[in-house]
């Protein structure tokens, strides 16, 4: 992972080749007056799968009707 760093003004004009090496694995550094603005960096990789539910949910007895279907009841049964 390499770190460059650029000025606002190059960042500006090279947004699409600036970004391209943040997504190779790069960090850009950007740069504003010689203090540090903005860091750049490669997003996060591999985030954690969420866990399988099936089983779970498939062992869930339910009873009586859906709650879409009482609320679509009660708001036709409410007066406004």
């Amino acid at each position: 992972m390499n770190t460059h760093m650029v000025s606002i003004r190059e960042m500006r004009q090279r947004l699409r080749y600036w970004l391209a090496r943040v997504q190779a694995g790069d960090e850009i550094i950007v740069m504003c007056r010689g203090t540090e603005a903005a860091r750049l960096v490669p997003p996060r990789q591999n985030p954690k799968p969420l866990p399988d539910l099936s089983e779970f949910r498939a062992s869930m007895k339910l009873k009586g009707r859906p709650l879409s279907a009482q609320v679509i009841g009660a708001r036709r049964s409410s007066k406004f």
